[in-house]
């Protein structure tokens, strides 16, 4: 059976500097930070106060009140990126094989929010006072599950659950789907909500985050020398993906073809990252194998690069052992962690940041790594510090690496 090719036709995005593919765009492009003091609780006791929250999302623009009520704020967000997407992608499900389009979504962590909220509810007033809806607004496949509601949508339907690695397994996973020919048209991608007293709590407690409460904006500050963790975020990514002749024949717009995947475990921690990220490594070599692409043909790495003192270390080790001499040439790879803006938006990671990278493909800009004061001597890369800058870009890549050791790789091309 020959391979289907697979191509990208739709985009949508809910992030911290903005909501919408163009509004954030333009923030990244910017280098603008969407880290700020946490408005979701009082977060006064904790040692992190900050986060990258959405701000001025309304559910009443993307669903109606009772839809928004019954669903926890992650899948609000997978509903209006899928909104965005589809509405992009000028995709009518009037005209589709139903059972020919399918929805491949995960987040890491799920309705947290929810739970918290519901354990204070039962406390307090017992058990009748628990909502009918607490059970589906939380479940991680309920994000693909409302979406497949709302559009009639009766092909593959689940997801994948991969921390910080998720939105990229979902979007990998959809690629094989099509490719075998198993499904015309996946939307993928993925959503995250967890600016919660729990999960800052429990990060906290990690000691994975940063802790520059002082100065947000600067807190996020991958391949700084002077980085001190991560800052934690939330949002949505979500694709379109479809079978390129598919995609011909109904003139839809195509951004670029989804051409490699590669996923490995580390098999070595349960946070840290094998020595010179050798299972990213692994992942990222597979990816270019499945595209069928040397090293030296891609031109932009958007980078995991979560400002940690060990995972950027790693992450650049790994990216200079398969791109050798590519990533040290003058004219030859560039890398950026737009987490620097977004801060790390966990399972939404990956569909987001694939947004990204297509976006810098398509408009031959790299968007910076900003709050980079004094690149880490340990972290030799061409990082686009601090300022955007035009590149013609033909072929990227897009790192996901999550916690259990977990890795993911996306490359695209023109097509």
């Amino acid at each position: 059976m020959s391979r289907r090719r697979v191509v990208v036709t739709g985009i949508g995005l809910v992030s911290p500097v903005g909501i919408g593919a163009e509004a954030s765009w333009q923030a990244l492009v910017a280098g603008r930070s969407g880290v700020g003091p946490i408005t979701q609780f009082d977060a006064s006791t904790f040692p992190t106060r900050i986060a990258a929250e959405v701000k001025g999302f309304e559910p009443g623009d993307f669903m109606d009140r009772k839809e928004a009520r019954r669903n926890d704020r992650f899948i609000q967000f997978a509903l209006a990126a899928a909104d965005m997407a589809m509405r992009d992608s000028g995709l009518d499900m009037a005209r589709e094989d139903a059972e020919r389009v399918g929805c491949i979504v995960g987040a890491g962590i799920g309705g947290l929010g929810t739970i918290e909220e519901t354990a204070r509810v039962f406390a307090e007033k017992g058990v009748r006072k628990i909502s009918p809806f607490f059970i589906p607004s939380l479940i991680i496949n309920l994000a693909p599950g409302q979406i497949s509601l709302r559009y009639g949508m009766k092909g593959p339907n689940f997801s994948p659950v991969s921390a910080c690695a998720t939105g990229n397994h979902s979007i990998g996973d959809a690629m094989m789907y099509i490719e075998r020919g198993m499904a015309d048209v996946i939307v993928a991608g993925g959503c995250e909500s967890t600016v919660t007293p729990l999960a800052i709590g429990g990060f906290c407690a990690a000691r994975a985050l940063s802790e520059r409460n002082d100065a947000p904006a600067q807190a996020c500050r991958p391949y700084d020398k002077d980085r001190d963790g991560f800052v934690a975020g939330e949002g949505a990514g979500i694709l379109i993906l479809e079978e390129y002749e598919h995609a011909r024949a109904r003139g839809a717009r195509i951004y670029a073809e989804l051409c490699g995947y590669g996923a490995s475990a580390d098999a070595y921690h349960v946070t840290s990252p094998a020595p010179e990220g050798e299972g990213g490594q692994r992942a990222m070599r597979m990816a270019l194998r499945d595209a069928g692409l040397a090293p030296e043909a891609v031109g932009y790495v958007n980078t995991h690069g979560t400002s940690t003192p060990q995972g950027d270390v790693a992450e650049c080790q790994a990216i200079n052992k398969v791109f050798g001499a590519h990533a040290q040439a003058r004219g030859g790879l560039v890398v950026s962690s737009t987490k620097s803006m977004t801060g790390h938006l966990l399972g939404a990671a990956g569909g987001a940041e694939a947004v990204i990278s297509i976006l810098a493909m398509t408009h031959g800009v790299v968007p910076p790594t900003i709050n980079v004061d004094s690149q880490d001597p340990e972290c030799q890369l061409d990082v686009v510090p601090n300022v955007a800058r035009e590149k013609k870009l033909e072929v990227v890549m897009s790192n996901s690496f999550g916690f259990g050791g977990t890795n993911a790789v996306l490359v695209f091309k023109k097509v």
